[in-house]
């Protein structure tokens, strides 16, 4: 009896989850959907062809393997990717590509829709005269390289991708490529690391940095100075844009059309564009709808809040690199207390090695505990998720893996309704991200539940009561 395709991927599968680690898996291989079989050739479905070059890229030796046990020598694996975010598309495109079984592949030929895609080469017609391309400094950070940036869950997809511009920068799906997340979290390292990384590997392109603030000076005093011919040119110009703090555009309606203008010359000849925001795409206010359809073309990745692991690693690295030993019980407290964002948490150690230096004291857990908590008290405390989680757990006295789990209970989903209402009041977290930490629900999830509680509290009196305790029990806390 031959085997289904369901068969032979989950065999496939099994084989996989003991060559890689637990994320590395559910990252890469769960999202993976088994289509058909004709002979020895399995058919999967993809998300993206970020998502296909990134496996031909990395995994396609264990993705042969893999499926050999199954279909034996000779077999072969074909992507179909479904971009179920391209826009303006009421029926996804597919695409349907060979696997080639060569690290550097990339296709040349795909039918794609030009909001995805633009192969067609257009010359550069705007030359400002006496400007030397050359001269252009690309305001970056030496400093911010992938080297130093510590990987974890919170950020490993955007790392992921930022190397991947890196290698091949406007050869890849994800242009533009969006980093966005709270304060602190990494967003411009990350940005500068991606832009060092490009001049090491071709230092014949330009690369420039800039923030969103700077980009609309200078946009206003090219009007002032009757020269926004020039400002034009001279962004068009470039290879690698990278504009920090995109959020800064909203309700700037002449910047953002002259970006629009910027965005469309460069992304039309394959140049690479890099932004950051402090929010995702979708909640982002004050922006035109066309500017936002072409954030969306590329890749999206956020960086979230870093786990405790993630945090003694960050910390780790630091004091490696400064030439520091520091008892592990004692970086452990530090990043056990200091849990907001990495910004902080580096601030604090070095608060913490200042005080041992100038004072000539060892740094011991006594010093340390007197350095946090002052440390704590002086910066504005920050509402987690987390906290906001137990509090509405302890009020409505259940347990959390009840409140993250699928049940559709009148008062677990209310429960659960809440914890995000207030999470989004209180917090600077995405919606997708409260969406994940409320048991892996998406933004739009997210934004029924606000609008659910709003309704409520106006036609329910005791759902009203519910959020007015709530809110006491959170902002006195």
């Amino acid at each position: 009896m031959s085997k289904t395709v369901g068969t032979i991927w989950n065999e496939a599968l099994e084989f996989i989850k003991d060559n890689v680690d637990e994320q590395c898996y559910d990252t890469w291989f769960s999202p993976i959907k088994p289509i058909k079989i004709q002979g020895t050739v399995l058919t999967v479905q993809v998300p993206s062809k970020f998502f296909y070059e990134y496996l031909e890229e990395n995994y396609i030796s264990l993705l042969k393997a893999a499926i050999t046990k199954g279909l034996g020598e000779g077999a072969k694996l074909v992507y179909s990717i479904v971009m179920e975010n391209s826009y303006d598309n009421s029926t996804p495109p597919t695409m349907k590509l060979p696997s080639s079984g060569r690290k550097k592949h990339r296709p040349q030929s795909v039918n794609m829709p030009v909001a995805l895609t633009n192969e067609k080469s257009i010359k550069n017609p705007f030359v400002i005269p006496g400007l030397q391309k050359l001269n252009i400094d690309s305001q970056l950070n030496p400093n911010y390289t992938f080297d130093n940036f510590i990987e974890g869950d919170c950020n490993r997809l955007a790392r992921s991708a930022g190397m991947a511009v890196g290698k091949s920068p406007g050869g890849t799906s994800f242009n533009p490529l969006m980093l966005y997340g709270g304060v602190g979290l990494g967003k411009t390292h990350l940005a500068h690391a991606i832009g060092v990384e490009i001049k090491d590997n071709y230092p014949e392109k330009t690369v420039l940095y800039v923030s969103a603030e700077k980009f609309t000076q200078q946009f206003i005093d090219s009007i002032r100075n009757n020269s926004k011919n020039d400002f034009v040119h001279f962004y068009q110009m470039i290879d690698v844009l990278i504009i920090d703090d995109v959020q800064s555009f909203s309700g700037k309606e002449k910047t953002q059309d002259v970006f629009f203008e910027i965005f469309n010359h460069l992304h039309q000849n394959g140049k690479q564009i890099i932004l950051t925001s402090d929010r995702a795409p979708v909640e982002l206010q004050g922006m035109e709808q066309r500017l936002l359809s072409r954030f969306k073309w590329g890749l999206s990745a956020d960086l979230q809040k870093p786990g405790l692991e993630t945090r003694v690693a960050i910390l780790g690295k630091k004091l490696y690199n400064d030439g520091i030993e520091v008892d592990q019980e004692i970086v452990e407290f530090i990043a056990y207390s200091i849990n907001s964002n990495v910004r902080e948490l580096e601030g604090a150690l070095i608060s913490i090695l200042a005080q041992s230096s100038l004072n000539k004291k060892q740094i011991t857990m006594e010093l340390v505990k007197s350095m946090v908590d002052k440390f704590v008290k002086s910066t504005t405390r920050e509402i987690s998720i987390d906290f906001i989680q137990k509090v509405v757990c302890d009020y409505f006295d259940m347990p959390l893996e009840l409140l993250k789990s699928k049940t559709r209970k009148r008062e677990i989903v209310q429960a659960r309704q809440l914890s995000m209402y207030f999470s989004k009041q209180l917090t600077k977290n995405s919606l997708a991200s409260i969406g994940q930490q409320c048991g892996n629900k998406d933004h739009a999830t997210v934004l029924h539940a606000c609008r659910t509680v709003n309704n409520l509290k106006e036609t329910d009196k005791r759902f009203k009561t519910y959020v007015e305790d709530l809110q006491k029990r959170l902002t006195l806390a």
